[in-house]
């Protein structure tokens, strides 16, 4: 089994059930759920996701147009505090798409304000950092505003889809709750049995037959089980050089990772002193002298 990391041409299983143009009706499903609309026809639908451009390693998950609304939807399997300036790039290609399609008629030389969709940044997170039901992120965040103020801003909302969080989303939204379980599923299974491929069997094979998304697993059975296999070892990949960066400086080590995470908000100090096999009063003891380091 192929252990590396390949972005390239290896989508995510989310991406596949939820930016898929035979499952509309699964992606509005989402969409509502994530805005307590209430939309019925799936035809309404106009996917914008750029999938034939590859940018700095980074490819675009989902983006559609619904109600001049321009969603666009990315899923991590590892927190990613960068995602803003990724959105800000994914929101330049998408717009400029936008922008050349005949349709709209839009002339950005026109002397008359041009309208586009509103856009709607919304990150699904499903990995093994414990991490708060909802967390918002901003591109700020990452300048220096001691020189100055920016003049862009972009928020991106993250939302917590492990299986048993954000309970009034997944229940509004029966597919993301089953894809919430199968992962779920798929973990357990790997602890238990050792063998990751072992375990997606174990999970399909486990899976409801009232579930909407088993015939559509089924009939892409090794496609699912390479995109499983693929995340998996992305999120493993991703931890080994976070523990591997524990000594090369703050911004890479697991504790600095977990520092970072506390002053942000993104986690509660328990659960980070928690995570570290610390006290609370030894994390904090520990964060004090990072802060004045």
């Amino acid at each position: 089994m192929n252990k590396g990391i390949n972005r390239e041409n290896k989508d995510r299983l989310f991406k596949f059930i939820f930016g898929n143009e035979k499952n509309r009706a699964w992606t509005l499903s989402l969409y509502n759920a994530v805005n307590g609309s209430s939309y019925k026809n799936p035809d309404e639908i106009e996917f914008t996701t750029i999938d034939d451009v590859l940018y700095m390693g980074m490819k675009n998950d989902i983006s559609f147009l619904i109600t001049d609304i321009m969603n666009i939807y990315e899923h991590q399997v590892t927190f990613n505090p960068n995602m803003p300036m990724r959105y800000l790039i994914y929101l330049g290609m998408i717009y400029s798409k936008y922008t050349e399609n005949n349709k709209h008629r839009i002339n950005l030389y026109s002397t008359t304000l041009q309208k586009f969709p509103l856009p709607k940044l919304v990150c699904f997170y499903n990995g093994l950092v414990e991490m708060k039901d909802q967390v918002e992120l901003r591109l700020t965040d990452a300048f220096d505003t001691t020189i100055g103020e920016p003049d862009v801003e972009v928020k991106v909302t993250m939302l917590n889809i492990n299986y048993g969080r954000n309970k009034k989303l997944l229940n509004s939204c029966q597919v993301l709750q089953e894809y919430a379980w199968f992962i779920e599923r798929i973990r357990i299974n790997q602890e238990v049995t050792g063998e990751l491929e072992e375990a997606v069997e174990q999970a399909i094979s486990q899976m409801s037959d009232e579930a909407l998304i088993k015939p559509f697993i089924l009939a892409n059975k090794a496609e699912v089980k390479r995109m499983c296999i693929t995340e998996y070892d992305e999120a493993q990949t991703m931890a080994m050089f976070k523990e591997e960066g524990r000594a090369e400086g703050r911004a890479e080590g697991r504790m600095e990772l977990l520092f970072d995470f506390v002053q942000r908000k993104i986690i509660s100090v328990e659960e980070a002193a928690k995570q570290a096999n610390l006290t609370v009063e030894d994390f904090n003891r520990k964060m004090e002298i990072c802060r004045n380091s």
